[in-house]
């Protein structure tokens, strides 16, 4: 049950992307990977690298993904940042 929580938060977080310039790595699919994987491998670690239970999940769970999801969307901004830079191109906007 708390993998089905982390994911969530992911997407939760993922939807605050628009308030930012669209250079993830992949674009905005991308960010939602990035977003979702993020929160589910920091949630998978806190965890003790298992999955709780319904018993075991709460708003503890919840909140263990949000620094997950950020970090993640964190660094696929940052690969899209530096893939834009390698390839010469413009930025847009």
């Amino acid at each position: 049950m708390s993998l089905l929580v982390w994911v969530m938060m992911g997407i939760a977080i993922w939807h605050f992307t628009v308030f930012v310039p669209d250079r993830f790595l992949g674009g905005i699919v991308g960010a939602f990977l990035a977003a979702i994987a993020g929160s589910v491998a920091l949630g998978f670690i806190v965890a003790g690298l298992s999955v709780p239970g319904q018993s075991e999940t709460g708003l503890i769970q919840a909140l263990i993904a949000v620094p997950g999801s950020v970090i993640g969307l964190a660094v696929s901004y940052a690969l899209g940042v530096r893939a834009e830079r390698g390839s010469g191109s413009p930025a847009p906007g």
